[in-house]
């Protein structure tokens, strides 16, 4: 239980990657908030992890407004004594519709980002003085492989996720002097729930042939390496992007 004793929140932990990461937290020992702005989905995800035996909360936050992520932190410290681990996984993707980037609506670029991008540094920003407050903490951002070839027709979707890596640099520079380990996960074409509304069972068998380690990839692949940077075993690393994506980019 190499996370006992430690309090996680998992933004957009209500379904696919997000429950499965939240899941994870859970089984290694942290007692977990699930948020999701799909409250009805958050609680159910919520009931499912806590019939394992573990402590966990849900709430209902969209990341990109202010008073939610910091009511977000609040009860989180109220139910749990504090908070240790944030995972900005909340993200516009499974919505969007590939076009051509001159065909992208304005409002929509502006939404994308402001989820993706803003929610990112508002939900690190609310639970800032949390973790100072424990005497450090992990921040775990996701990104997107997406970034590396970019050929996905959503110009607004890798543009945000190469702004969370930025967000992500600047915030390990700001947050060190508080021992706060901020770090990126970039995941390859995965085959969860998001992904099946936006992407084709041949685009990711596609995908998988072009890969060091030839198959899907399954939100569970990443597990490990969330775990890894939400413990004391990554302690000396920050500003990083970790590549999860069965080898079909060198990072």
């Amino acid at each position: 239980m190499i996370l006992k004793g430690r309090v996680a929140i998992i933004t957009g932990g209500a379904k696919g990657i997000g429950a499965v990461f939240a899941a994870g937290l859970a089984a290694a020992g942290a007692s977990v908030m699930v948020v999701d702005i799909d409250e009805p989905s958050a609680k159910a995800a919520a009931a499912k992890i806590r019939s394992t035996g573990a402590e966990v909360g849900h709430l209902h936050v969209d990341v990109s407004d202010k008073s939610s992520v910091e009511a977000m932190a609040l009860e989180t410290e109220k139910r749990f004594g504090g908070i240790d681990i944030l995972v900005n996984n909340a993200a516009m993707y499974a919505n969007l519709k590939r076009k051509p980037f001159y065909e992208l609506d304005p409002s929509e670029f502006d939404r994308v980002l402001s989820v993706n991008v803003k929610g990112t540094w508002l939900a690190s920003v609310a639970v800032f003085p949390f973790m100072q407050k424990r005497g450090g903490g992990k921040i775990i951002n996701i990104s997107s492989s997406s970034t590396f070839l970019a050929t996905n027709r959503l110009a607004h979707y890798v543009a945000s996720k190469m702004g969370v890596i930025g967000l992500t640099r600047a915030l390990a520079r700001e947050m060190g002097d508080y021992n706060i380990c901020v770090n990126v996960i970039q995941p390859g074409m995965t085959d969860s729930q998001a992904n099946r509304a936006i992407t084709p069972p041949e685009k990711h068998l596609a995908e998988a042939k072009e890969r060091s380690i030839k198959r899907v990839e399954v939100p569970e692949d990443m597990v490990g390496t969330l775990i890894f940077l939400a413990s004391d075993a990554s302690n000396f690393i920050t500003g990083q992007s970790l590549l999860v994506d069965g080898g079909r980019y060198f990072n």
